[in-house]
C-alpha cells in the first residue's frame, strides 16, 4: 500500500511539473485551460481601446409594421434542412436579428436582454475592419500600393526571414504562407492551437516575430487571423496612429455612429485583436453596411475611395482560392464574397454566427449576432423575399464546412 501511495505521489508530482513547465512555455495557456473557447463576454478580461461615435448620429427609420410574415418563411440551415425562421433563429441561439431596407428598418428579433444598442463582441468581423483600415491608408497614401513588401512597414520584422517576400497583398488575401494551426483535431490540438494563442497572449507581436514560414507567399490561402495582425502592425507603423484611433478618425465617427466600439487589446497600449475582438452596436455596424452600400459615402462626404469599395467585395477576374456553402461563398479582402447566382451580395462573418450582410441588388442590410449560429446563408432568401423577388436554393447545395473565424 505504502508503495502504492509513492506512486501515485510520484505520478502526481510528475503532472505538476509538466503543466508548470508547459505553462512557463505558453504562459497564455492559463487563460486557455480557464476561459477555453471565447464567447460574447471573453473580451473583457482584457483591455480596450475605446473608439468614440460621431457628434451627430444618422437615425434609421423604422417600419411602423414588423415584417412577422418572415417568421414562417423556410430557409436552410447549416445541414441543408428547410426549416421556418423562427427555428432557424432559436437553433443558433440568435440574440438579435436585424433587416434594413432603403434606410427603413423593416424586421426586427431580439432575445431577452438584447437590443440593436446592445455592445456585442463580433469575432472575425474584426478581420473586416482591417480591410476597410487599409483601403483609407491607401487613399490617404500612407499606404503606398498592396504589393508593397510587408517589412518595408515593419521592419523589425527583418530578424525573421519567414517575412522576407509577404506583401500586403498576400495578408489582405490570406496567403501569407506563414504557419498556423487552426482549433480542428481534438481538445489537444485546439487547446495548443494557434487561435488560441493569439486570442488569449498578452503580447502578439512577441507571438508574430517567431512565426514560420510553411509555403510561398501568394501560393497557398488559409484562413488564419496571423494575417489580420501583421496588416494591423504595418498600418500602425504606416500611420503613426493605433488601430483603434485610426478607425475611429478616419471611419467611426464619420458615418453617424451613436455609441462606441471597441477594440480588445493584448495588453495596456498594445496591439489590437483586429482578428477576434471588435465591439460594437448592432444599430452602428448596420452603418457600417450602409457605408459600403453607398460605395464609401456617407452625407455626401466619400469617407472610403469607391474604388477601394468596388475592389474589396468583387472578385473580378480573380479565381477564388476558396468556397464554402452553397452560395460558395470566398474570402476577398476580408469580406465573404458568394460566387453562385445571381450575387453582388457580400458579407463580414464571425464565429458563433455574428454577421453584416449588405445586397445593393435589394439595397439591404441584415445584421446578425448569435450565440451560437446555426450555419447556412439564409440572408439571399431573406433580402429578396422581403423586397417581393423570387429566389430558389440551389439543388443538393454543398454543405459549408467549418471555419474558425
Amino acid at each position: 500500500m505504502k508503495r502504492i501511495l509513492c506512486w501515485l505521489a510520484a505520478v502526481i508530482l510528475l503532472i505538476v511539473l509538466l503543466f508548470a513547465v508547459l505553462f512557463t512555455w505558453r504562459p497564455e495557456l492559463v487563460r486557455v485551460l480557464r476561459y477555453q473557447s471565447p464567447d460574447a463576454n471573453t473580451y473583457k478580461i482584457f483591455p480596450q481601446a475605446i473608439i468614440q461615435p460621431s457628434d451627430s448620429a444618422f437615425h434609421f427609420v423604422k417600419a411602423a409594421v414588423n415584417r412577422d410574415d418572415l417568421d414562417t418563411v423556410k430557409v436552410l440551415n447549416w445541414k441543408n434542412e428547410s426549416v421556418p425562421f423562427t427555428t432557424f433563429l432559436k437553433d443558433g441561439q440568435a440574440n438579435l436579428f436585424m433587416v434594413i431596407r432603403n434606410d427603413t428598418i423593416i424586421y426586427q428579433k431580439f432575445a431577452p436582454g438584447y437590443s440593436d444598442t446592445t455592445l456585442t463582441t463580433l469575432f472575425s468581423v474584426a478581420k473586416t475592419m482591417v480591410s476597410i483600415m487599409v483601403g483609407e491608408a491607401i487613399k490617404e497614401g500612407k499606404i503606398k500600393s498592396l504589393d508593397d513588401q510587408l517589412i518595408s512597414y515593419v521592419p523589425e520584422l527583418k530578424v525573421n526571414p519567414a517575412f522576407d517576400q509577404i506583401t500586403l497583398r498576400n495578408l489582405l488575401d490570406m496567403k501569407s504562407g506563414l504557419e498556423f494551426k487552426d482549433v480542428y483535431g481534438g481538445i489537444i490540438a485546439a487547446f495548443l492551437s494557434d487561435e488560441a494563442k493569439y486570442y488569449y497572449t498578452e503580447d502578439i507581436k512577441k507571438e508574430l516575430i517567431k512565426v514560420k514560414a510553411v509555403n510561398p507567399p501568394g501560393a497557398v490561402w488559409k484562413y488564419k487571423s496571423i494575417d489580420a495582425f501583421l496588416l494591423t502592425w504595418a498600418l500602425e507603423n504606416a500611420t503613426g496612429k493605433k488601430a483603434a484611433t485610426y478607425f475611429q478618425d478616419k471611419i467611426w465617427k464619420k458615418i453617424g455612429t451613436a455609441y462606441p466600439a471597441s477594440f480588445g487589446l493584448d495588453h495596456v497600449n498594445g496591439l489590437a485583436n483586429t482578428a477576434s475582438r471588435f465591439q460594437s452596436t448592432a444599430i452602428d455596424l448596420a452603418k457600417l453596411g450602409r457605408l459600403y452600400l453607398n460605395k464609401g459615402q456617407y452625407d455626401g462626404d466619400q469617407v472610403i475611395s469607391q474604388d477601394w469599395v468596388t475592389r474589396s467585395v468583387n472578385m473580378g477576374k480573380d479565381t477564388p482560392a476558396n468556397s464554402k456553402g452553397w452560395q460558395q461563398s470566398a474570402q476577398h479582402y476580408l469580406w465573404w464574397v458568394p460566387q453562385q447566382g445571381i450575387n453582388g451580395d457580400y458579407a463580414a462573418e464571425g464565429m458563433r454566427g455574428q454577421r453584416l450582410y449588405i445586397d445593393p441588388l435589394t439595397h439591404t442590410i441584415i445584421v446578425q449576432f448569435s450565440g451560437k449560429g446555426a450555419g447556412g446563408y439564409p440572408f439571399r432568401k431573406i433580402s429578396r423575399y422581403l423586397s417581393g423577388l423570387p429566389f430558389t436554393y440551389p439543388k443538393n447545395p454543398p454543405l459549408e464546412p467549418a471555419i474558425s473565424q
